[in-house]
């Protein structure tokens, strides 16, 4: 999906916050929102942020079972022999 972003000072956000974020939520825009020229922050639609989590949790899955995968093939050391290991 093409996504349009849009750089805005963080002052123009107070004078039209309303249609930033119309553009944002409706447009499918992105905006990275700056201060003194340098980024600060961004907003991104509701829709963006859920397909975000959505893989990131996938990521935490595939490694969980990466995880898991691995424990089956070498099995698992206790908690001891991890501080011993690295000296904790």
């Amino acid at each position: 999906m093409d996504t349009n972003c849009t750089t805005v000072p963080a002052t123009e956000l107070r004078e039209r916050g309303s249609e930033i974020i119309n553009r944002v939520a409706y447009g499918a825009e992105e905006v990275v929102l700056t201060r003194r020229g340098k980024p600060i922050a961004a907003l991104i639609s509701l829709a963006a942020l859920e397909e975000l989590h959505r893989l990131e949790d996938a990521e935490d899955v595939a490694a969980a079972a990466a995880a898991l995968e691995d424990v089956r093939l070498h099995g698992a050391i206790s908690f001891e022999e991890v501080k011993a290991r690295y000296g904790l």
